[in-house]
């Protein structure tokens, strides 16, 4: 099985001469379709501008990222519009939802694939589809203001999936979660990387579900290492 995300020899260095700072240092990892990988390290040990090269929010320095089989960076970006991958081949979770107030559940799941040139009627198909699978749709027509946090965030998880992209970048998605809520919230993403063939990174601090990966990347000045992790996480992975 291909990789979904793959890194080869990333870094990523901020300044230049004898002030530069190296925040990534070689980096190589991989994520398989249908796996949910832990991405942990103590603060300012780089997950933050890994996630960042990873979503083409930032230029890595140098090194290479394969994302869903396509080369988006080798030396320079190789896509043109990276507007456009990380709208088609990424999809975020944060640690807040972020869901816009004036919409309902509905329309905040629709709007990326309207944004992508669905219609409007395709778009709240789909999103509706995600909802029901997430067990939210009595409560597709809720405004963001009735919904509770844990609601709230299978909202994001939905709006996440909507455009089908092979990986999904989740930072501390469980971080204002309870352990119960917490626990649930990686369960369903296991669920869903398994259901979708999605590929998904989560960057977390929370001792909860740390035990629940089954493999991990720990970064620590700049570099990873993996790990096996205790969790039975996806069966069809790497092994």
């Amino acid at each position: 099985m291909e990789p979904a995300i793959k890194l080869e020899g990333l870094v990523k260095r901020y300044g230049k001469g004898a002030t530069a700072v190296e925040a990534l240092k070689g980096v190589d990892m991989e994520v398989f379709p249908g796996e949910v990988v832990g991405l942990l390290g103590p603060s300012g040990s780089g997950k933050t501008t890994l996630l960042q090269c990873l979503g083409a929010v930032i230029e890595p320095t140098a090194g290479r990222i394969t994302l869903g089989g396509e080369v988006t960076f080798d030396g320079e970006w190789k896509t043109r519009d990276l507007r456009a991958l990380r709208r088609d081949k990424i999809g975020f979770m944060f640690q807040a939802p972020y869901l816009i107030p004036f919409l309902n559940a509905t329309d905040n799941v629709a709007l990326p694939p309207m944004l992508a040139g669905k219609s409007n009627s395709e778009a709240r198909r789909r999103a509706l589809e995600l909802l029901a699978s997430l067990d939210m749709a009595p409560r597709a027509a809720a405004r963001v203001s009735q919904l509770s946090g844990g609601e709230a965030q299978r909202v994001s998880i939905a709006r996440a999936l909507a455009n089908n992209p092979p990986i999904i970048l989740a930072d501390e998605p469980t971080a204002p979660l309870d352990t119960m809520r917490s626990l649930a919230v990686v369960e369903l993403l296991n669920q869903l990387a398994r259901q979708y063939q999605t590929a998904i990174i989560v960057v977390t601090h929370d001792d909860a579900i740390i035990p629940t990966f089954k493999r991990l990347y720990r970064i620590r000045d700049g570099r990873v290492q993996e790990e096996q992790g205790e969790g039975r996480g996806h069966e069809g992975g790497a092994s």
